[in-house]
């Protein structure tokens, strides 16, 4: 009767549970240990859009969809580390990469300090409006050069946002794609044994 309950319980705290060939965001997993179970978001992707004069993007519809069915409601968005892009992280996805960052620091290592307050410090909470638009702060969009033509890629489980004018750096040639791909993919099989 207990184990009733409790079950009854988490069935009320369950808004989404994914369907076959759907994009699945928190569904219901009924074990007494685990009531909910974190299934990743996939942005998936490109595709081109405008800033208007206030600094104000539509996130596209394609990847708002994937943020509803996640149930998520905030993103994060910071400078790429390495790129002059922005990256618009859920919520969810962000806490896990702090706490990943900060599992691998020492906090009483001043330089570890350093990196994770670089890190977490030059970010911001952006939360979309009815519309599906955010406002990403002038000196955003001074530091990646981006003015009115823009691109967001889906990065699997982040989403990049490139000016139109550097859309391309991203990318590979098809040939040097091909070849990482190969290298990184294809390893050699072993040679098959003949059947005794």
């Amino acid at each position: 009767m207990k184990n009733m309950l409790y079950v009854k319980k988490y069935m009320r705290l369950c808004k989404f549970v994914g369907q076959s060939g759907g994009v699945w965001g928190k569904i219901c997993n009924f074990e007494a240990d685990n009531p909910l179970k974190y299934v990743r978001m996939r942005f998936l992707g490109n595709i081109e859009a405008k800033v208007d004069a206030k600094g104000r993007a539509f996130l596209p519809s394609t990847f708002r969809k994937v943020l509803q069915t996640g149930g998520e409601e905030r993103l994060v968005l910071r400078k790429d580390v390495f790129q002059p892009c922005l990256v618009l992280y859920p919520e969810s996805v962000w806490n896990r990469e702090m706490d990943d960052l900060r599992s691998r620091l020492n906090r009483w290592n001043r330089d570890h300090q350093r990196i994770f307050r670089q890190f977490v410090s030059d970010v911001e909470a952006i939360t979309l409006d009815g519309n599906g638009r955010f406002l990403v702060p002038k000196r955003y969009l001074e530091m990646t050069g981006i003015s009115q033509e823009v691109k967001f890629i889906g990065m699997g489980d982040s989403i990049e946002m490139w000016s139109s004018a550097n859309a391309e750096k991203p990318f590979m040639e098809p040939d040097e794609f091909g070849a990482a791909l190969e290298e990184i993919m294809g390893s050699p099989q072993p040679p098959s044994q003949p059947a005794p």
